[in-house]
C-alpha cells in the first residue's frame, strides 16, 4: 500500500461511486483486522458491494489511489488470507444470494457472498447438494470456498471445491470482467494468450512439478491449463486466495446425495492404528471417512461412541435406509480385525449428534487438556492416503523433537490432518521456535509426497514456504501467473506469491505483555483478561443464523445479520480495545460500548462456542470500568436495580398501576427509567414472590 495513500479522499471517492455501504470508521476496521488464523492486518477501510457494478467501481476507485483490495468472505479463513491492510470487500452483506438453480443441468448460480448451506437448502427440493461441505458450512461463503478450494468431510466422495465448480465471473484489477470456464473462450484475449505462452513455455514443469494426491491445495493449479486438462480457466482460479481477480458470481455444480444415510462409527485403539486403516476403507465407497482421537472429545459426548482411543467416522450411502444399513454393516465387518469397536446409526437425529462431535473439534483443538493455548498454522497439511500413518508417526516425533504438542483429527481418508499446536506465539524464542518448526514440517510433508495446505490455502501462514514444496522455478511460474492477472499486485498482497513471512503480523503482538487489571478472576484464562479474549479464534459458529438443537448462539447476530452484534464480533472489538491501535480510548470506547449493547449476556456462547468465549463475563467486566466514577444510563438503574423497586412498590402497587395507565404518566416514567417508549409497562404485584411464598 503507498505510504502515501490519501484515506481520506479515497472513502470519499468510494461513497460517491459505490451505493453499497463504505466504512471507515473505527469499529469497522477493527472487525476485520482478523479472521481465523494467528495473523493480522488493519485495512483502512470496509466496502460492502450491491452487485458486480459495485464491485468494479470500488476496483477502479481503489486503482487510482493505489489501495490493496482484499475481498473477504465470512472470515473463517485459517492462514491469514482474509486480512489485509487496503480496503477489505464484504461480499456477506449484499451479494449473497442463491440466484438460480437448474435442476436438469444439476448446477446453481450463486453470489460469492451466499453461505455454504444456503445453497445446499436451496438444492435440497430438488433432492440435490453442493459436495463440499468444511466443518464451517453454516457460515463460511462460496467465494470464500472457492478462493480456497475448500473440501470438506465429504471430499472422498466429491471432491475438493474445484471439482465442483462450473464456471466464474470474475473481474481483474483491471477492471476487465472475465467469464472462466474450460476453454477459456470468456477471459480477455492478453490474459488468455499470456498464460497460454506461459503454459507452453513450462510445460514439462506443470506435468511433472505437481505431488499426485486428492487434497493437493497449495499454490496455484496452473497445471489445470494443460490442454490435457481441458484448459480449465474455473479450476486454475480456484485457490488463489482472492489475489488473480474479484468473484461476482460462480456457477457450481450440484450433486445428487444417497436418499438414505448410515453413519458408521469405527473405534480404534489409538489415532496411528486409524490413520492406517483410513485409506483400506475406501474400496467400500464411502462418503466420508473422518477421524479423531479421544483428546478432543469432551466426557459426556465420549459416552456416546464406542470404546476406543481414537475414531473413523465412515458416513456410507444407499438407496434406502435398509441399504445404506448393508453398506455400513458390511464396512464394519471388513475392518474388524482393527477395531476395538463400531457403531451404526441410521437415524438423521443420532448422526447430526455425532456429527456435531466431530465439526466442533476445529474449536475444542484450540485448547489442549491442561487449558493451555494451541493455535493453528499447521492446520491442514494433506498427505497420499496411504502414506498417511507413517506420516504421522514422523509427525509425532517432529512435535516431540521441538516439545510442541497437539492432536491431529480430519479427513483421514483423505490424508489430510487438522491439527492445534501449542506454539508460544507471545514471546521471541517461542516464535523462532514456530518459525523452526514451521521450516521443518513443511520438509517432512514434501518428503512423503504431500501439500502443504490439503484445504484452508496457503495464506500468510505457508506461503513463504512453497518453494520447499514445489521448488523456486515453479514458484517463480506462479509469480508470472499472478502478473498476469494483476500487474499493479492491487489484490490480496503478501499472499501466494511474495509473500510475508510466516512470523510477522502475529495477531497476538499488539497484546499488553501484563495482565491488565480485572474485576473478575478469569481462572481458566490464568487470570489473564487478553487470554479470555484471545479465546475467540473466529470459527465464528456465533454467524449461525439458525438455532440447531438447544443452542441459543448468538441471538443479537440472528436478529441483525451484524458481524458487531455477534460473539466473534465483539471479542474482535475488545481484542483491538487491549490493542489500542484502532480502537484508541481503552475502557471508554464507544465502539465497543455499542457493540455490547445488544448482548442478551444469556450465557449461549459460555456453552455453545466450541471454545467457551463468555462474553456476558467480558461485558460485565467492561462496563465496570467504563462507567467507574461516571453516571451510568437511567437504563441500568431501572434494570439492575429493579428487585429493590419492585419490593419498596409492593405496598402501592394498585395506586402505581392506575398511574401507569395514564398515558402520559406511563411515558414519563418510561423516559426516566431509561425504558424503550414502544415498550408496555407490566402491572405490578401487590405482594412479593417471597411474602405469597411464605
Amino acid at each position: 500500500m503507498a505510504a502515501d495513500l490519501d484515506v481520506a479522499a479515497l472513502a470519499r471517492a468510494l461513497r460517491h461511486a459505490v451505493g453499497g455501504e463504505v466504512e471507515f470508521d473505527a469499529a469497522s476496521r477493527a472487525l476485520v483486522t482478523m479472521d481465523a488464523s494467528n495473523y493480522r492486518r488493519v485495512p483502512v477501510g470496509v466496502v460492502s458491494p450491491r452487485d458486480a457494478d459495485d464491485t468494479a467501481a470500488a476496483l477502479a476507485v481503489c486503482r487510482e489511489y493505489g489501495a490493496p483490495v482484499v475481498p473477504r468472505g465470512g472470515g473463517t479463513s485459517i492462514a491469514g488470507q482474509a486480512t489485509g491492510t487496503g480496503v477489505v470487500l464484504d461480499f456477506t452483506r449484499h451479494m449473497n444470494g442463491v440466484l438460480d438453480v437448474d435442476p436438469a443441468a444439476r448446477t446453481a448460480r450463486v453470489q460469492p457472498g451466499a453461505v455454504c448451506d444456503a445453497v445446499r437448502d436451496a438444492a435440497a427440493p430438488y433432492r440435490l447438494t453442493f459436495g463440499p461441505d468444511p466443518s464451517t458450512h453454516s457460515r463460511c461463503t462460496i467465494g470464500g470456498m472457492i478462493g480456497n478450494n475448500s473440501c470438506g468431510s465429504h471430499s472422498v466422495a466429491w471432491g475438493t471445491t474445484a471439482h465442483n465448480v462450473h464456471a466464474l465471473d470474475v473481474l481483474t484489477h483491471g477492471g476487465e470482467r472475465a467469464r472462466l470456464a474450460p476453454g477459456g473462450d470468456g477471459v480477455p484475449a492478453a490474459l488468455r494468450d499470456g498464460a497460454a505462452a506461459l503454459v507452453t513455455r513450462h510445460m514439462a514443469l506443470l506435468r511433472t512439478g505437481y505431488p499426485d494426491l486428492p487434497r493437493r491445495i497449495s499454490g496455484y493449479a496452473l497445471d489445470a491449463l494443460l490442454p490435457e486438462n481441458g484448459t480449465d480457466w474455473a479450476r486454475a482460479f480456484t485457490g488463489s486466495e482472492g489475489t488473480l481477480g474479484v468473484l461476482t458470481e460462480a456457477t457450481v455444480r450440484l450433486v445428487e446425495p444417497p436418499a438414505a444415510r448410515a453413519l458408521a462409527v469405527l473405534g480404534y485403539p489409538h489415532e496411528s492404528a486409524a490413520a492406517e486403516a483410513a485409506h483400506t476403507l475406501l474400496p467400500h465407497g464411502p462418503l466420508t471417512v473422518e477421524g479423531m482421537a479421544s483428546d478432543l472429545v469432551p466426557g459426556p459426548a465420549a459416552r456416546s461412541l464406542p470404546k476406543g482411543g481414537a475414531w473413523l467416522f465412515v458416513e456410507m450411502g444407499g438407496g434406502t435406509p435398509a441399504e445404506a444399513r448393508a453398506h455400513a454393516d458390511a464396512l464394519c465387518a471388513g475392518a474388524a480385525d482393527g477395531t476395538t469397536d463400531h457403531l451404526v446409526v441410521t437415524e438423521p437425529a443420532g448422526q447430526r449428534a455425532l456429527w456435531r462431535i466431530r465439526e466442533d473439534a476445529s474449536g475444542t483443538a484450540t485448547r489442549m487438556p491442561d487449558g493451555s493455548e494451541a493455535w493453528p498454522g499447521w492446520e491442514d497439511c494433506a498427505v497420499p492416503p496411504a502414506r498417511l500413518g507413517g506420516y504421522l508417526r514422523d509427525f509425532r516425533a517432529l512435535l516431540a523433537e521441538h516439545r510442541l504438542r497437539g492432536t491431529p483429527y480430519g479427513h483421514f481418508g483423505d490424508g489430510c490432518i487438522h491439527i492445534r499446536i501449542d506454539f508460544d506465539l507471545l514471546t521471541g524464542p517461542g516464535i523462532a521456535r514456530f518459525r523452526e518448526f514451521s521450516t521443518d514440517l513443511a520438509g517432512l510433508v514434501t518428503a512423503h509426497g504431500g501439500s502443504l495446505s490439503g484445504e484452508h490455502g496457503d495464506g500468510q501462514a505457508r506461503a513463504e514456504l512453497l518453494p520447499r514444496m514445489y521448488g523456486p522455478e515453479l514458484v517463480g511460474v506462479f509469480a508470472d501467473f499472478k502478473d498476469l492477472w494483476d500487474p499493479a499486485g492491487g489484490l490480496n498482497p503478501g499472499m501466494l506469491t511474495r509473500p510475508h513471512r510466516l512470523d510477522e503480523n502475529l495477531r497476538f503482538s499488539v497484546l499488553p505483555r501484563e495482565p491488565v487489571g480485572t474485576a473478575f478472576g478469569y481462572p481458566h484464562d490464568g487470570g489473564d483478561f487478553s487470554a479470555a479474549v484471545r479465546r475467540c479464534v473466529g470459527v465464528a459458529k456465533c454467524r449461525e443464523t439458525t438455532a440447531a438443537g438447544a443452542a441459543v448462539m448468538c441471538p443479537s447476530f440472528r436478529a441483525t445479520g451484524e458481524e458487531q452484534h455477534s460473539t466473534r464480533g465483539r471479542a474482535r472489538l475488545l481484542h483491538e480495545m487491549l490493542a489500542g491501535e484502532v480502537v484508541t480510548d481503552g475502557w471508554r470506547s464507544t465502539e465497543v460500548r455499542d457493540a455490547l449493547d445488544l448482548c442478551l449476556s444469556c450465557k449461549g456462547c459460555r456453552s455453545d462456542c466450541p471454545v467457551g468465549v463468555d462474553m456476558a463475563t467480558y461485558k460485565a467486566e467492561f462496563l465496570h470500568h467504563h462507567y467507574a466514577g461516571r453516571v451510568r444510563p437511567a437504563a441500568h438503574y431501572a434494570m439492575g436495580l429493579l428487585p429493590l423497586w419492585l419490593r419498596t412498590a409492593a405496598p402501592v402497587a394498585p395506586l402505581l398501576n392506575r398511574l401507569t395507565g395514564v398515558g402520559p404518566l406511563a411515558t414519563l416514567a418510561k423516559r426516566l427509567g431509561g425504558i424503550a417508549p414502544e415498550r408496555a409497562v407490566p402491572e405490578l404485584a401487590p405482594r412479593t414472590f417471597t411474602r405469597w411464598w411464605r
